[in-house]
């Protein structure tokens, strides 16, 4: 996926604010003046970050973000807000899982820093997802091959604290590197 961002506010001066911030930056802009164009945006397509304004007609920033939350769990959500109200700041953080909240005016650098570092924690948490299945693969390939040859999946040493390798014929040798895709460059690109 892209570094796709989408951005959320019913002011166009702050969202063309937000955007001359990011210009320089490698991402793809979206944005949206309301909540439900937000979700619409969302379900067309993904985004790795969204930021929101707080206080908008209609749905808020902080329900807002509680249903990205919701539909779409794995996108980054930063809230700005014009205001200092520690009521909805909490309520945003607590209902929609907030990961980073901006007073309007922000600092850009600020801002820019903690996008990036957004991007780097969704791309984190996918490459999580891919390795966790990986290993889960990997486990029900040696949980299948144990059931087919008993103990072969332990080590065993002997007494000068080598490893000992049972005798296993070259016709089974040859049928479990088949099994296990040795020597298959896709299987080892996975690691």
């Amino acid at each position: 996926m892209e570094n796709r961002i989408l951005l959320l506010d019913d002011e166009p001066n702050i969202l063309a604010a937000l955007k001359r911030v990011l210009m320089d930056e490698p991402y793809e802009i979206l944005d949206a003046d309301s909540g439900e164009k937000g979700l619409e945006i969302l379900h067309a397509t993904p985004c790795k970050v969204v930021i929101s304004d707080e206080r908008m007609p209609g749905m808020g920033g902080a329900e807002f973000l509680s249903r990205v939350k919701d539909y779409f769990p794995e996108t980054v959500r930063i809230l700005l807000t014009g205001y200092a109200s520690i009521d909805a700041a909490m309520k945003a953080v607590n209902d929609g899982e907030i990961y980073r909240f901006f007073m309007k005016p922000w600092d850009d650098t600020d801002l820019r820093m903690a996008i990036r570092s957004a991007i780097e924690k969704y791309d984190l948490q996918k490459e999580n997802e891919r390795l966790l299945e990986v290993v889960r693969k990997q486990a029900g390939e040696l949980s299948s091959i144990e059931s087919r040859y008993p103990g072969i999946t332990q080590l065993e040493k002997d007494s000068d604290g080598s490893i000992f390798v049972p005798e296993i014929s070259e016709e089974e040798m040859s049928e479990l590197m088949k099994e296990c895709n040795v020597g298959s460059n896709e299987e080892n690109e996975d690691l």
